[in-house]
């Protein structure tokens, strides 16, 4: 195993807290209570808190269609259908979901989407609600191009199809009765829409759990429209058919918090969905440690994983079995350290790599604490850092900046240095991976209580093979592995 510094550098710039977007309601624009990414969940920063998600969020594409198979384009016709590996597809994800019940199933009319919603009720079995058919869940309208070959829209339309890949926000087509639109922002305002619509049937108190059964770009914008629309996201998100995306919200000070448990998981599947052309990594949160089961700050003092943290760490092995893994890094540290050992065992003759910058956060004089220790002596500026963790200077510790800006750096050293064909495993902490992941996601260090990262999860992020478009987070959080679709990992302080 060889050691590589990497020296911690200074956060460049000045960072954008939080954001605000519009919902429209009917043709006009209304002001409504503002998503925004999830500050401060009690799991993420203290000891053990029984207190349930108040909404959950299950966001499903439908399964593989016959327009899928052929790589024509959908849109929002109707054209075409559910093919049996789709019902398949829909039949194991209700299976894996049976643990969950639904307060209220939605789904897109178009029949794709709604074959895979009977197929994954029935699946699921026991007693469904009635399922409301929202037209707010139907796809992108992309008319002209409808029925269409990829291969016949590159040769036909090269320029458009090409903005629609990297600059989508900017594509304008002409309907036949000759106007012009612009599908995206089009799309975007209907996913405005229907998250409003949804959370007045559904509010973050109500402590609901809500199927949602739609098509790949308009649930991409649903995920975008509750993150605070983060520039060029539409790019940065992939959704493969019948994946399970999950958004946990609850209330806040007059507006939702949202946080990201897992993104595109498709482990009923098979354990990751496939690589595209270019490299590959996986970045793993290390395992349990006995203060991450007392809610405990560990911060930069070394500590080992406990047993179950082991464990966790071998359930990573096994789910990383088939995965071609050419080289692996990590914190210098012993429980990422002992994690990423354990995970290669399955992997053996792969070289380890340590680096200083995915060291977790320097907690300063918090580290070693309990939050009610904190609390004693901090009270203030442990209430901020839940709110506002982008503004808090830790006593004699870091600023989220300062993590941000080497984790980040060190990512983007890792990336570059890869080939196309390889795919690697990073394995760091939950501050470190919090700010890599807002980083790709397009967020801010206001927004690191958005992302979950239990220990153990598992997330994949796709370097795009066209250099003008950023990384794609092609999963987030995968925890099946633990034997459950919902994260289940043990609360635990940073």
């Amino acid at each position: 195993m060889r050691a590589a510094n990497n020296k911690d550098k200074p956060a460049n710039g000045s960072f954008q807290r939080g954001r605000t977007c519009r919902w429209g309601l009917g043709t006009g624009l209304a002001r409504l209570p503002t998503i925004v990414p999830l500050k401060a969940l009690p799991h993420t920063m203290a000891a053990p808190c029984v207190r349930s998600v108040s909404l959950r969020l299950l966001l499903v594409r439908h399964g593989l269609s016959s327009f899928n198979q052929e790589r024509r384009i959908q849109g929002r016709d109707d054209l075409s259908n559910l093919t049996d590996e789709g019902h398949e597809q829909a039949r194991r994800l209700g299976q894996s979901l049976q643990e969950v019940s639904f307060s209220a199933v939605y789904s897109s009319r178009l029949q794709r989407a709604a074959a895979t919603t009977a197929s994954l009720l029935e699946a699921h079995g026991g007693q469904a609600p009635e399922v409301n058919f929202d037209d707010g869940l139907l796809e992108v309208d992309l008319e002209p191009w409808a029925g269409h070959s990829i291969d016949e829209l590159t040769e036909r339309f090269p320029e458009a199809y090409a903005i629609w890949k990297r600059r989508p926000m900017e594509l304008e087509l002409q309907r036949r009765d000759g106007s012009t639109y612009q599908p995206l922002p089009e799309l975007m305002e209907q996913a405005r829409r229907f998250i409003a619509d949804l959370l007045e049937r559904h509010p973050a108190d109500r402590d609901d759990t809500v199927l949602v059964v739609g098509h790949n770009a308009i649930l991409r914008c649903l995920m975008l429209v509750l993150l605070g629309e983060p520039e060029n996201g539409f790019r940065r998100l992939r959704v493969d058919n019948t994946s399970l995306s999950v958004f946990n919200l609850r209330p806040g000070d007059g507006r939702p918090q949202v946080q990201i448990e897992c993104l595109n998981s498709t482990t009923h599947l098979q354990p990751l969905p496939d690589k595209g052309k270019a490299a590959r990594m996986l970045l793993v949160r290390h395992g349990e440690t006995d203060w991450n089961k007392a809610g405990r700050f560990q911060g930069q003092i070394d500590i080992p994983l406990n047993d179950h943290g082991r464990s966790q760490a071998a359930a990573a092995r096994d789910f990383l079995n088939e995965v071609s893994i050419d080289r692996a890094w990590s914190s210098t540290l012993s429980r990422p350290t002992e994690t990423a050992k354990i995970i290669l065992e399955a992997h053996p003759n792969v070289p380890l790599t340590q680096i200083d910058g995915l060291v977790e956060i320097g907690h300063g004089l918090w580290e070693g604490k309990l939050e009610s220790e904190i609390r004693d002596g901090w009270s203030d500026l442990l209430d901020t850092w839940k709110r506002a963790p982008e503004t808090v200077q830790m006593p004699e510790g870091e600023t989220i900046q300062d993590v941000w800006a080497r984790s980040v750096t060190s990512w983007g050293e890792i990336a570059s240095s890869l080939q196309p064909d390889e795919t690697v495993l990073v394995v760091a902490h939950d501050a470190v991976n919090k700010t890599i992941l807002c980083d790709l996601l397009g967020l801010t260090p206001a927004d690191i209580w958005a992302v979950k990262q239990g220990n153990g999860g598992v997330t994949v992020v796709d370097i795009a093979a066209d250099p003008s478009q950023p990384a794609v987070v092609t999963c987030l959080n995968l925890t099946s592995h633990f034997g459950s679709v919902i994260d289940r990992t043990a609360a635990g302080a940073l």
